[in-house]
């Protein structure tokens, strides 16, 4: 298992489509949402965390805040690299950062940060993170929550 941290992320290639633009072809903010939420999966399947485990143990990432500078637009047709790694953790949330580069140019599109907490549905109770996260990734179905 890798440790993707600001010195190392994990990268994941985009294409920007058709569906990602307005009618001028420039990305809607939304769209950017949508390219963190796979980097961010990915991140997670990196860790371990696959859609099997949320399944059986009903422990799913949820997202608490989400914070997005938008810097440079993309454009359609456009070849973008997100980057993602884990940063600060507390007893029950940890955040994971992002950059959204163009890299034929080399201009930063979109920095962001969420905070995410695990939660056991369908109770609804946040979990603790387990010792030594990120490795485990995941709490165990029984650890205690709060």
């Amino acid at each position: 298992m890798n440790a993707f941290t600001v010195e190392q992320p994990m990268s994941t290639a985009i294409s920007v489509m058709f569906f990602d633009t307005d009618a001028a072809g420039v990305v809607h903010n939304i769209a950017y949402l949508r390219f963190i939420e796979t980097a961010r999966t990915l991140l997670a399947l990196e860790y371990g965390m696959d859609w099997a485990f949320m399944k059986e143990t009903r422990i799913y990432p949820v997202i608490v805040r989400t914070e997005i500078d938008y810097r440079r637009p993309a454009l359609l047709g456009d070849a973008l690299v997100i980057q993602a790694w884990l940063g600060e953790t507390s007893a029950a949330r940890f955040w994971c950062h992002f950059k959204i580069e163009r890299p034929s140019d080399g201009t930063l599109l979109v920095a962001c940060q969420q905070s995410l907490a695990f939660v056991k549905m369908p109770e609804g109770k946040v979990q603790r993170l387990p010792e030594g996260f990120p490795t485990p990734f995941v709490p165990s179905p029984h650890s205690s929550s709060f």
